[in-house]
C-alpha cells in the first residue's frame, strides 16, 4: 500500500433528505476502493444505516471503505455498529480520532480490518495516536494515517508539508510514521466558497466544472506530497489522477 497510490471514489450512500437508498451499480464504478459515507444526523438513524450497509455490500467486489459522518458522538456508536455488519474482512474504517478511537478499534481488531486515524496537522499528534492505537492491540500494519489538510490556500499547504515531513521522518527509521497516508483533500477542498459558489463572474466558468478542476488540483498535489489513498467525489476525475501516477 506504501509504493502505490489508490483512488477511493466517495459513495453518499445515507442521505437524511431521501426516503430510499440510491440504486447504485457498483461494477461500473471505475475506482480502487468503494468508500461508503454514511452522512446521518443522530443516532435513531443507525438502524437504517445498518440496513442500507447490509444491502450493499453483496453487490460491491472492489475493496471496500466505510465511512461515518464526522460528528464524534455519533460516529463513536455508528462506526462499530458498522463494523458488526460488514460481511469480509480488511476493510478500511475511517476515521477514528484521539476522541473515538477507544470505541472504535477493538471492534476493527475484531474484524481484521484497517483503520485510519485521523489527527490534526501535527507530526507528534499523528504520532501519539499510532501509539496509543498499537497499545490498544491494532497491528502497525493495520494503521493509516490521516493527517488532515486544508483544501486550498495556507491549510492545504501547512497539511502539504506536513505529510513530507512524515515521509521525511519514516525514510529515517521512525516505524511509527513508516505507514500509508490516507488524504480526503477532495472533501476539503469542496467545502471552499469557490468549489461550491456561484457568486463568481461568468469568467469563473460553470460551476459543477470548476468544482471538479478545484478538486482535481487538491488531489494532484497530495500525489506529490507521497499520499498512499486518495479520495474522489467526482469519478471523472479518477481516471485523470491514474494518469499522473
Amino acid at each position: 500500500m506504501k509504493e502505490t497510490v489508490k483512488f477511493a471514489q466517495i459513495i453518499n450512500i445515507f442521505s437524511p433528505e431521501a426516503t430510499t437508498p440510491p440504486d447504485i451499480n457498483f461494477d461500473q464504478i471505475n475506482c480502487d476502493i468503494i468508500a461508503l459515507k454514511f452522512n446521518i444526523e443522530n443516532l435513531n438513524q443507525i438502524s437504517i444505516a445498518i440496513e442500507i450497509l447490509k444491502n450493499s455490500l453483496p453487490k460491491i467486489k472492489q475493496a471496500l471503505m466505510i465511512q461515518g459522518c464526522e460528528d464524534d458522538e455519533i460516529d463513536k456508536i455508528l462506526i462499530p455498529e458498522l463494523i458488526k455488519n460488514l460481511d469480509r474482512e480488511n476493510c478500511i474504517i475511517s476515521y477514528a480520532n484521539e476522541t473515538t478511537y477507544k470505541n472504535i478499534i477493538p471492534q476493527a481488531i475484531d474484524g481484521n480490518h484497517y483503520v485510519v486515524l485521523k489527527t490534526p496537522i501535527d507530526i507528534n499528534l499523528a504520532k501519539e495516536l499510532n501509539i496509543l492505537a498499537t497499545d490498544m492491540g491494532l497491528e502497525l500494519n493495520r494503521i493509516i494515517m490521516n493527517t488532515d489538510i486544508g483544501g486550498l490556500g495556507y491549510g492545504f499547504e501547512y497539511g502539504f508539508s506536513m505529510m513530507e515531513k512524515i515521509k521525511q521522518e519514516a525514510a529515517k527509521g521512525d516505524e511509527y510514521l513508516d505507514l500509508p497516508i490516507l488524504s480526503d483533500v477532495s472533501t476539503e477542498s469542496l467545502k471552499t466558497k469557490e468549489a461550491k459558489s456561484n457568486e463568481f463572474s461568468d469568467s469563473w466558468g460553470d460551476l459543477n466544472t470548476r468544482a471538479k478542476m478545484i478538486e482535481l488540483s487538491a488531489c494532484a498535489g497530495v500525489i506529490s506530497a507521497g499520499a498512499n489513498i486518495i479520495t474522489v467525489h467526482f469519478p471523472e476525475n479518477i481516471p485523470i489522477l491514474k494518469g499522473l501516477v
